[in-house]
């Protein structure tokens, strides 16, 4: 009888305390790239991205994705280093599609993380699903003609 029992209660508690870790893991995670998140925004943040006809006329990469997601989570640091590397030359916009549900819809997204390429007029050049790594982020903008010159 007391076999019995063990066999169950060590297993439930292992699998308890797996998932606490998870759980933690998962809270402590916070995004410290706050400057170009535009999450939490009443407005549609794509039309506040693309469509601002007061924004710096620069080519754009949207990331559309989430703050939960694992890809997007390593996406973070590639596109805070794009934004402060090729600052005056591209915009670079995260939206969290959890939080911006319209943004998700208008750009029918159906796999994150998603990145679209935008020329200057915010004519759609390109689109990317899952993780790009910076080297190919940058190999696709001069492919689409659009040189860029690392600031560093």
């Amino acid at each position: 009888m007391k076999l019995r029992w063990q066999k169950i209660v060590i297993p439930a508690i292992l699998v308890a305390a797996v998932g606490l870790v998870v759980v933690a893991k998962h809270i402590k995670y916070t995004c410290d790239w706050k400057a170009v998140d535009t999450a939490g925004s009443k407005t549609t943040a794509v039309d506040n991205v693309v469509n601002n006809e007061n924004a710096e006329q620069l080519p754009l990469l949207l990331e559309l994705g989430s703050h939960s997601c694992i890809p997007c989570k390593q996406m973070m640091p590639i596109l805070k280093e794009l934004t402060e590397s090729y600052q005056g030359q591209l915009r670079v916009q995260f939206i969290d599609v959890m939080q911006d549900n319209e943004s998700a819809q208008k750009y029918n997204v159906q796999l994150i993380p998603l990145q679209i390429f935008f020329d200057k007029q915010g004519n759609e050049l390109f689109r990317h699903e899952g993780f790009f790594a910076k080297e190919d982020i940058l190999a696709k903008w001069k492919e689409l003609g659009i040189e860029l010159t690392d600031k560093k």
